[in-house]
């Protein structure tokens, strides 16, 4: 598929409720990717920028496809251990 007109926005997920989901494309707080240790989260849309998105305070961006997967390789969103498993479990 070709992202290259999707945008994207990081914020704390305390504002998953000012979120308007019929205006990306993520469909509800369920289904918004989150960081590992679960306090941050983003949403993605394609076209204008939502108007909600003014409201919420703590957003980085919007970054495009490209960045966002950039940031999406760090510690901060890539467990260690993907599987959530422990030693000898």
């Amino acid at each position: 598929m070709n992202y290259e007109n999707r945008k994207f926005i990081i914020f704390n997920v305390t504002e998953l409720n000012l979120v308007d989901f019929s205006q990306v494309i993520e469909t509800s707080a369920d289904t918004v990717s989150k960081s590992v240790n679960k306090t941050k989260c983003f949403v993605k849309w394609e076209g204008e920028t939502p108007t909600f998105v003014n409201n919420i305070t703590t957003k980085t961006g919007p970054y495009t496809y490209n960045e966002i997967m950039v940031i999406l390789k760090t510690s901060e969103w890539l467990s260690p251990d993907p599987l959530n498993l422990t030693p000898n479990g």
